[in-house]
């Protein structure tokens, strides 16, 4: 049995990664996750300038999840290469950049300078508001998905995943968009919009007033927009949205995805992703599944 696959020409040597954003870039999450025993490590976004993010309170908990508005605070890109790569590269296990940007100009030019650096694969958060489209996110609109994907290919020396917006009319255009300007593969879902008030307050629980939803409660219209997704495209997907445990890891690969990625889980389980790892072997060894390959949308 091989628990190995390959995203875009990149040999992972098992299908579990995590998600932006809530796995730092590693470091904090050393002591209990064993880094070599994960396919791949999705750093936090990272962009051309240091961003602050959005003012406090800017995290929520939610029913069967939570509610973030952080605003993709992160150090920047020159901070990142000095720290966060080498640290990484200490370890087995495949580094996926994850960038972000207010403008066509910012995403091309932290691709630009990651070309020369040692990462393995850069996923492009097209959920960022563009601020010269009045905030509306690059990922909202099939032709500016396109286009921000062309842009970022011509710049790009390591394959490309485009991270697509569950908030949308139709997730399967969305895919064929990102396809058809270059995508080597596609990661989804990011979080679902949503509000929360605090009744006694009268107040929104939030700064930014909206958040992006995830966790548990948003699993199952994850699974169908990867289904969506995975019959609209041929590029390999990354599958996520409430994975918790090895089940829900597996509900994603047999809907479609070529590997998956865990986020919120990590919040209230840190070690989750290791008994994620094993719980897939055992379901492999269980339905004698010769390689992930062969489970990946075996349900049609």
């Amino acid at each position: 049995m091989d628990m190995k696959v390959n995203i875009a020409g990149v040999e992972w040597n098992n299908p579990v990664t995590v998600a932006s954003g809530t796995f730092g870039s590693g470091a904090e999450f050393a002591e209990y996750v064993d880094l070599n025993r994960l396919g791949a490590v999705t750093t936090k976004g990272v962009a051309n300038i240091p961003w602050t993010g959005n003012p406090t309170p800017r995290v929520a908990e939610v029913y069967g999840g939570m509610m973030n508005a952080v605003g993709l605070q992160n150090p920047g890109i020159d901070l990142f290469c000095e720290r966060d790569i080498p640290f990484l590269r200490q370890y087995d296990t495949k580094i996926i950049v994850n960038v972000c940007g207010k403008s066509v100009e910012d995403y091309c030019e932290v691709v630009e300078r990651l070309a020369g650096e040692d990462v393995d694969l850069l996923e492009i958060n097209i959920s960022c508001p563009n601020v010269k489209e009045g905030g509306i996110a690059f990922g909202q609109q099939p032709k500016a998905a396109e286009e921000i994907t062309r842009a970022v290919k011509k710049y790009a020396k390591q394959p490309i995943i485009m991270k697509l917006s569950p908030n949308v009319t139709s997730i399967a255009e969305m895919a064929k968009a990102v396809e058809a300007g270059g995508a080597d593969a596609v990661s989804l879902i990011n979080t679902l919009t949503g509000m929360k008030i605090d009744i006694d307050r009268k107040s929104f629980v939030l700064a930014n007033k909206t958040g992006g939803v995830s966790g548990p409660a948003i699993h199952p219209i994850a699974v169908r927009m990867v289904y969506e997704a995975a019959n609209a495209v041929s590029v390999p997907i990354i599958g996520m949205g409430g994975i918790a445990d090895a089940s829900d890891a597996i509900e994603m690969i047999l809907a479609g995805a070529s590997a998956v990625s865990v986020g919120t889980a990590n919040f209230f389980n840190p070690a989750v992703t290791m008994k994620i790892v094993d719980g897939i072997e055992a379901y492999m060894n269980k339905h004698h599944f010769e390689t992930v390959k062969e489970m990946t949308g075996f349900v049609k």
